[in-house]
């Protein structure tokens, strides 16, 4: 395989004072190319030779594992990240180009290494828009592993005839677990309470110690009523919450079936107790959180984000958080992602944030990526994709 320059600085070579040390960065550098395998076994030697020295090794483990050996007019399928279970033998057997690199790749890294790809197995991530596409003149198939796909250009593609597929339903339940969990948390001030242990402020019993909301015999708020937005809805039937939900579109078999009703969006803000986001992104939704609509909130209400973080003006439920009337967010996801951790939503001790883990559960993650897989083989072979967007807004 021809690869591109990944170079080893020199200063992390010479951060090594033995003899020994040095020789095992050096031996990574090999003129301007690094191939994956010697990254794999020079990481074995510095283990062996500087195990003792953990910052030192720390800080060079991650240096080699972010050099990207990338190929250069080979890979008929790239894989933009390492897929969690392995990479099945369906697309073993096509010999896909995997990045070894523990981090996303970076744009000129994506563009190079679609230049002759065919298949492309991407995250949400990674941008594929209309330049990504004018570098990759031989795409076909376009496959994420994520259900929401705002980072691609979907319409741009399917003009081009080139075929997008994503991973729904396989992540409904888990992300569902995830909304509840977070909901739970936020409105008992559960990491509050975790936090107060660990400060060592866990005195005497009080009668007004962390007093928090209720879950059992409020009103839920659904804003999204998809397959992730149901699943929240049939979770919060067994605490006996009044369900209403807003959507792009009424849905009157899923009103009998949950026995929940639709709102309009300012109407649903002011009922709920608390507001659970699980809607799509795009030019529509994008900001729908803004400050009129968080200010119009009940006081004291809970606002949980498992979607994307898009959909919320991270300004404002600043504000509402402190100023009122919101009394405590939950966010699964911001935007950016990470999260600056200088941004004042991070040291709010109502607002509990979690790095985008909806659906980070063993099982989930490894359905999803098989689901991609199964997705790229079936476009590529010409056959129907077991999740396949037709149009720009399929995903919704």
């Amino acid at each position: 395989m021809v690869v591109g320059t990944a170079l080893v600085t020199t200063d992390v070579s010479a951060s090594f004072t033995s003899g020994a040390g040095a020789a095992v960065v050096a031996g990574a550098v090999v003129g301007a190319t690094v191939v994956a395998q010697a990254v794999s076994s020079e990481l074995e030697a510095i283990t062996t030779h500087v195990r003792n020295d953990r910052p030192r090794l720390g800080e060079v483990r991650r240096t080699l594992l972010n050099l990207v050996p990338y190929p250069s007019g080979m890979a008929s399928i790239v894989v933009t990240r390492r897929l969690p279970g392995g990479i099945p033998g369906a697309l073993t057997d096509r010999n896909p180009w995997v990045s070894p690199a523990d981090r996303p790749l970076t744009r000129d890294e994506l563009i190079t290494v679609v230049s002759d790809c065919e298949g492309l197995l991407c995250m949400l991530t990674d941008p594929i828009d209309g330049e990504l596409l004018d570098a990759a003149p031989a795409l076909r198939v376009v496959s994420q592993m994520a259900v929401g796909v705002d980072n691609i250009d979907v319409g741009e593609c399917l003009r081009r005839g080139i075929r997008v597929g994503h991973t729904p339903d396989v992540l409904t339940e888990t992300t569902a677990d995830t909304a509840f969990a977070l909901l739970a948390a936020a409105v008992r001030r559960i990491p509050e309470g975790r936090d107060a242990v660990i400060d060592g402020r866990w005195g005497e019993w009080d009668p007004e110690f962390l007093l928090g909301g209720d879950l059992y015999g409020t009103t839920l708020g659904i804003v999204g009523l998809g397959r992730i937005g149901q699943a929240i809805a049939r979770r919060a039937s067994g605490f006996s919450m009044r369900l209403l939900y807003h959507s792009r579109h009424r849905k009157p078999a899923a009103e009998i079936d949950l026995g929940i009703a639709y709102r309009e969006f300012d109407r649903l803000l002011t009922e709920a107790d608390h507001v659970v986001i699980s809607a799509s992104l795009d030019g529509e939704t994008r900001g729908m959180f803004d400050s009129n609509a968080l200010r119009s909130m009940k006081r004291g209400a809970t606002l949980v984000n498992v979607a994307r973080g898009g959909l919320v003006d991270h300004d404002a439920l600043t504000e509402v958080l402190i100023d009122g009337p919101l009394g405590a967010a939950a966010l699964d996801v911001t935007d950016p992602e990470p999260i600056p951790q200088d941004h004042p939503l991070v040291g709010l001790a109502n607002c509990l944030i979690v790095p985008h883990i909806g659906s980070a559960s063993v099982k989930t993650r490894i359905r999803m990526a098989l689901l991609a897989v199964d997705n790229l083989v079936a476009g590529l072979e010409g056959r129907e994709m077991r999740a396949e967007l037709v149009h720009a807004q399929a995903a919704g």
